[in-house]
């Protein structure tokens, strides 16, 4: 899908919840009452009534089973004739429940389409495993990205494994996560006006945020060579969506937005999934008719360190444009969420300056997607 399409998608409004770390002011929360304040919040943004929505596209990664599209839809109080789409593909599912809303929205297939993703890391299920031999289940933690155990590394590991090939040490990993973090703090306000506040707390702000020093860097625990908690997001909650709307839609209702240029899902070798994006950042601009240099922001996942940096570095893109109120270092990693808040702030960013820019981000097993946004 290319800019030249005869319709486009336009983004009308994104909202998001704060990031708050496992365990945290959001921990009191089920999925669908994380998701819902958010949907509604896109709806009023765009003085939206809830009856001229045509779907919700939801991605989660590590709740129940399902649909919780549908739950949150109800939650929510929007019709009933809503089914809600629930999409998993891990931590690019939220940026790819955006590209489904635009194909939707191109094709004639709905007028309005909420997008976008929760995670609920402090109640996700316990995970258990039925032996073939009728033993008693086993507990798990993550299910396998690949059949093959030699090719499907812990993520740090393969973290490790792409800081090393590639010569980012650790001091370079560090540099970034202070930058990460000073940059969100030093936004804190701003960032204000694209969050929902909810929990018991009604958290309006990342709170993870910290002044991270090169000694504090150095303390943190190492979990596999150069990757440290320092340089690692932490595990979190959050939900974050985007109102996707026709030419028809966005022309009477008359709002500011962001119109989807297009964008791209790619997989590459599950053994190396911090350098998947690369591949999807390339055709995404390959199908805008873009270069890096006519971006005027960027939003890269930073579930390493290591990973943010190879994907700046391998994609060409001008690491000053590059996550500039802070990054998943400074917030937290809700899986399924983390791809729409990627969209949420490039959104509010591009809303203020203009231009055009890129969201891109990795995903366990050699997943890689990213999106293209033009203010209009």
């Amino acid at each position: 899908m290319t800019s030249r399409t005869a319709h486009s998608a336009h983004v009308i409004a994104a909202r998001r919840s704060a990031v708050v770390p496992r365990g945290g002011a959001l921990s009191g929360l089920d999925l669908h009452e994380l998701a819902a304040p958010v949907l509604l919040a896109c709806l009023d943004d765009a003085g939206m009534a809830p009856a001229n929505v045509d779907e919700v596209i939801l991605s989660n990664a590590m709740g129940g089973g399902g649909n919780p599209a549908r739950m949150a839809t109800l939650w929510a109080n929007l019709p009933d004739r809503i089914g809600g789409l629930s999409i998993d593909r891990q931590c690019c599912g939220g940026l790819d429940a955006i590209l489904l809303a635009q194909a939707m929205v191109v094709s004639g297939q709905a007028d309005v389409v909420l997008a976008g993703g929760a995670e609920s890391y402090s109640r996700r299920p316990v995970r258990m495993r039925n032996p073939a031999d009728g033993s008693p289940p086993e507990p798990y933690d993550q299910p396998p990205f690949a059949p093959w155990p030699n090719r499907d590394p812990d993520m740090a590991d393969a973290a490790d494994a792409l800081a090393r090939q590639l010569g980012i040490d650790r001091e370079r990993q560090d540099n970034w996560s202070t930058r990460s973090h000073a940059a969100a703090l030093a936004a804190r306000i701003e960032l204000a006006g694209e969050i929902v506040p909810m929990g018991a707390d009604a958290v309006a702000y990342d709170p993870f945020a910290r002044r991270l020093s090169p000694r504090l860097s150095d303390r943190a625990p190492v979990i596999s060579g150069s990757i440290t908690g320092a340089n690692t997001a932490v595990a979190a909650d959050g939900a974050a969506f985007c109102l996707v709307v026709s030419d028809r839609v966005k022309s009477r209702l008359g709002v500011p937005s962001a119109r989807i240029l297009g964008g791209a899902s790619c997989g590459g070798p599950p053994e190396m999934p911090g350098i998947a994006p690369v591949a999807a950042i390339e055709l995404a601009l390959e199908r805008t008719s873009l270069a890096a240099t006519d971006l005027v922001a960027v939003e890269i996942m930073e579930a390493y360190a290591a990973q943010a940096i190879a994907c700046i570095e391998q994609a060409g893109l001008p690491p000053e444009i590059v996550n500039c109120k802070g990054g998943a270092l400074a917030r937290g990693h809700p899986i399924g969420a983390s791809g729409a808040v990627l969209a949420v702030r490039l959104y509010h960013d591009l809303r203020a300056t203009g231009g055009r820019g890129l969201a891109a981000i990795a995903a366990a097993g050699g997943l890689g997607s990213a999106l293209v946004l033009e203010a209009d």
